[in-house]
């Protein structure tokens, strides 16, 4: 599980934000997974390079923790969504059932999961991600070469198998579903590998298809994005229902309150964060977000990354 503790309370944290999305307006992050365990190194990933990589699932977090935190920002803040995220596969966490109909029974806040899909050909991780009410999985692939050079996949998965269950899960799911192609550029942005995977896609049947690219520094500074032309392009390829990704900062936070420096530290180790990110989905005023980062810095508990003209805080 993440190492990110309250120097004060050694408590863990399984929870973040807000964040404001798009989709999911200001969305509750739910980490379940240690931090980057994962069943892929994707070359694109914002939140580094996997340092446990596999598909054995277990139980990670004690579920009365996960829910007690969930209810506390819960009654202080805003929250649209309940979203499973974090630096990791959330469904790898066996629980990960128990713990959205623990959430239904307890909040009217619609629940999402957030998947790369690779799991998806058990049946029991199918079953137990069938009581959200939106999953976004990942397919943004249509070999198993591809697959590999870009999710960096471990040796026990086949993108085969992987289809079959979203189409499986597609079948008997009855929330929506949306598919997130992730592109980089010369990897999988080809004109033939896009039309396969356009095929792939309108078998699947995802209510809904989220192009993206990087916008966050990625685990390998080699993988650069495509241009927003391009992915205009893609979009016409692949028709209606898809869209261009963007972020949104039209959902404004409360006003903050608690200790900013462990608000920020566990907020970017699930996500490099801007200024601007960190002001919306926390609150906390620029003149004093400021301040605090930059004695983050220079204590060296966090580092700044300049991307795409702009400059992101991750841990250090």
């Amino acid at each position: 599980m993440s190492k990110v503790q309250s120097s004060e309370s050694q408590t863990q944290s399984y929870v973040y934000g807000p964040v404001p999305s798009r989709r999911f307006g200001l969305s509750l992050g739910l980490n379940i997974i240690p931090f980057k365990t994962c069943t892929c190194d994707c070359i694109y990933c914002q939140c580094g390079r996997t340092t446990c990589q596999t598909v054995k699932r277990g139980s990670f977090v004690p579920i009365e923790a996960v829910i007690d935190q969930v209810r506390a920002v819960v009654k202080k803040k805003r929250v649209d969504f309940l979203t499973f995220s974090g630096p990791g596969e959330p469904t790898l966490n066996r629980d990960i059932g128990l713990i959205i109909r623990r959430l239904k029974q307890e909040f009217t806040i619609p629940v999402a999961v957030l998947t790369n899909s690779s799991l998806l050909d058990d049946p029991d991780v199918r079953s137990d991600i069938l009581a959200a009410d939106v999953v976004k999985a990942t397919l943004s692939v249509a070999d198993q070469q591809t697959f590999v050079r870009l999710n960096r996949c471990h040796r026990r998965l086949r993108l085969g198998r992987i289809i079959m269950g979203l189409k499986s899960f597609r079948r008997k799911f009855r929330g929506r579903l949306w598919l997130e192609v992730m592109l980089v550029k010369d990897i999988n942005d080809s004109p033939e590998h896009l039309a396969r995977l356009r095929q792939l896609v309108h078998e699947i049947g995802p209510d809904l298809v989220h192009l993206n690219t990087v916008v966050r520094p990625p685990a390998e500074a080699w993988a650069k994005p495509l241009s927003y032309d391009d992915l205009v392009q893609v979009q016409m390829l692949f028709g209606p229902g898809a869209e261009i990704a963007q972020a949104s900062e039209s959902q404004r936070q409360r006003p903050f309150t608690g200790r900013a420096e462990t608000a920020i530290r566990w907020f970017v180790a699930n996500r490099p964060a801007t200024e601007d990110d960190l002001i919306f989905s926390l609150g906390i005023p620029k003149t004093r977000l400021r301040s605090v980062l930059s004695r983050l810095v220079r204590e060296g508990r966090i580092k700044r990354v300049r991307f795409l003209g702009k400059t992101f805080y991750e841990l250090s």
